[in-house]
């Protein structure tokens, strides 16, 4: 497989990118990279970061009643910016490594439409927007909030170091399960504690599945993955993940004591988990990424898991 990008490349829009997004359709020209530079046009990154958050609130939320809506909207405009200030700063490193992936090549950096000082000054506004959001919380999860820093800050630089740098990437993406329950609750307990576990193998298993698409030109380039790691025993791997992922949310729903009803939405998430390992298709790569996105789903369903749990209690 040829690693270097198509001329053309430089102005299309990213390969895993849908067609005919929001970005391309009716952003400013002047706009459309920084956009794509932030994700905006891919927004399922914006939705894993969101759900934790999500969870977190809901699960803190006193029993009989539903999350605040204030909450979740500050969650989700804190997960929109950040996962686009994280995004910058991961092509600002990654942006050399970038140039030379197929999948990647065209992203604004690597093909030149937004130079590294311009990328330097976008993440800092979408960082300002975010410390603005975080900043409307208690003193409790903004001390958490900036704790999250280190892992962000380390997690583009593992995959040169490690097979595992899905372990960095799900102790960052994560961390919104504590802060959704310091939100509301204003100190930790274990039920956030397994909830922020259960989202990290989450992320394991989704973002192996995700790094299937690009191990062929990992092993070009010389970076590291779980796919890479688990290889033909990937789709075991990513079982016993999924499996952690629900045994973590019983615990959680446990601890919590939540109605009988959040069990039957557990059902509903262990059997889309199953439903991804039964269909996806490690060595296609447009089968990756639509079963990747499918996360989106489970996300979902355990929120809804979680609301219904807590009101009925």
């Amino acid at each position: 497989m040829s690693a270097m990008p198509d001329k053309d490349s430089h102005t299309a829009a990213p390969a895993d990118a849908a067609a005919g997004n929001w970005v391309d359709r009716r952003a400013p020209a002047w706009f459309r990279p920084y956009a794509r530079l932030a994700r905006f046009d891919r927004p399922i990154g914006a939705w894993l970061l969101m759900w934790p958050c999500w969870w977190g609130t809901a699960l803190a939320t006193p029993p009989g009643k539903v999350p605040e809506l204030w909450l979740l909207m500050l969650f989700a405009i804190g997960a929109i910016v950040m996962r686009g200030a994280g995004c910058t700063y991961n092509d600002i490193v990654d942006r050399r490594i970038d140039a030379r992936v197929v999948r990647t090549a065209g992203r604004p950096l690597p093909s030149g439409q937004v130079s590294v000082p311009q990328a330097f000054l976008f993440a800092g506004l979408l960082s300002l927007i975010g410390l603005a959001v975080l900043l409307s919380f208690n003193e409790a999860t903004i001390l958490l909030g900036l704790a999250s820093l280190g892992f962000v800050a380390v997690y583009p630089f593992m995959k040169r170091v490690t097979y595992w740098p899905q372990i960095f990437l799900g102790l960052a993406f994560n961390w919104g399960a504590l802060l959704g329950w310091t939100a509301v609750r204003g100190e930790l307990a274990a039920p956030a504690v397994f909830l922020y576990a259960g989202g990290i193998a989450w992320t394991l298993g989704y973002d192996t599945i995700y790094a299937h698409q690009d191990k062929e030109d990992d092993v070009l380039v010389g970076v590291k993955s779980t796919a890479l790691r688990f290889g033909a025993a990937s789709g075991r791997w990513i079982g016993g993940f999924y499996i952690s992922l629900v045994l973590a949310l019983i615990a959680a729903g446990h601890l919590a004591k939540l109605s009988p009803l959040y069990w039957i939405g557990l059902l509903a998430v262990a059997g889309h988990l199953v439903w991804q390992l039964r269909t996806v298709d490690f060595d296609d790569p447009a089968s990756c990424l639509r079963i990747f996105k499918s996360n989106h789903v489970t996300g979902a369903i355990v929120f809804a898991a979680l609301v219904v749990g807590v009101w009925a209690s």
